[in-house]
């Protein structure tokens, strides 16, 4: 049986305690935003969830943030969560959008070979909003062996994409705020300035979700796609920040059945400290 790419609460509510079910929180926040993940999921969160720590499951020796760590340290990290290779996984996180982070963990997982996860549609936002429980309290957890086997083609390096402006072997989708693709807003990072990969294009990772956080119909996605001029039938690689919202639009794909969307796991941030001047298009400021 095939695990959906998205539960409902409710489904989550009724299945809390089911053998082989594992819960986390994949909660991270920029600066701006003014919220500690770590110190909120301490307070409140699902029953029985652990939590996904995205600035740790790296690569630790990269200096870009949200690089991918190694097939070993993935198994490792997410074996000390309890996860084991039949373990089904719900991720989720508290975002006011109601998913944020979350699609990220949802796609690593299904990079390193574990298609048995799914996204909690509407996140922590949701849940607490329909009244379910939540707690404190930290569930012990006993270690699970888990191996990774990672899918290469998920994952576009910045000599590739460089190599895609001109021969347009994928479609690459930025999901970015229109101000920051288009450099009337400033980055969150420090020193990176706003705007654009050539030929890439926008589509706002907050479209994807409705008023209350949950997942657009498929119907409804494929009508973005289109009026964002991106064909669903080609190739399609998502790019953002740092490589985490990307991912809201491979899983937007996936639920159009297009499952083999890639990510640019580099993003913006990789690719203004790498690209010359030419290859990098903004309205506000260039790179000198």
């Amino acid at each position: 049986m095939q695990t959906p790419a998205l539960i409902s609460s409710s489904w989550l509510a009724r299945n809390l305690r089911a053998p082989g079910l594992r819960v986390l929180d994949s909660s991270w926040y920029l600066p701006m935003m003014n919220r500690d993940a770590k110190k909120e999921f301490a307070q409140t969160h699902i029953p029985g969830a652990a939590f996904f720590d995205i600035d740790e499951c790296t690569d630790p020796n990269s200096k870009f943030d949200h690089s991918l760590p190694s097939e070993a340290f993935f198994s490792e990290y997410v074996g000390n969560l309890g996860i084991g290779n039949q373990t089904h996984v719900v991720v989720y996180d508290a975002s006011d959008f109601g998913a944020f982070t979350c699609s990220r963990v949802w796609w690593m997982f299904r990079l390193f070979g574990h298609p048995r996860v799914s996204l909690l549609d509407g996140g922590f936002k949701k849940w607490v909003k329909e009244g379910h429980p939540v707690t404190s309290a930290l569930a012990r957890t006993e270690p699970a062996r888990f191996k990774s086997s990672i899918n290469r083609d998920w994952v576009k390096t910045f000599e590739e994409v460089t190599d895609n402006i001109s021969s347009q072997k994928f479609q690459l989708v930025d999901v970015r705020t229109h101000e920051r693709f288009w450099g009337r807003e400033p980055e969150p990072r420090e020193g990176v300035d706003p705007g654009h990969i050539p030929g890439s294009k926008c589509m706002p990772f907050f479209e994807f979700l409705d008023e209350d956080g949950l997942v657009l119909p498929p119907e409804e996605l494929r009508k973005f796609f289109r009026r964002s001029r991106v064909d669903l039938n080609k190739p399609l690689c998502g790019s953002c920040g740092s490589g985490v919202t990307a991912c809201h639009m491979v899983l937007a794909a996936h639920l159009c059945g297009a499952p083999d969307a890639s990510v640019y796991v580099g993003s913006w941030f990789e690719w203004f400290a790498k690209a010359p001047p030419r290859h990098i298009l903004s309205g506000v400021q260039s790179k000198l």
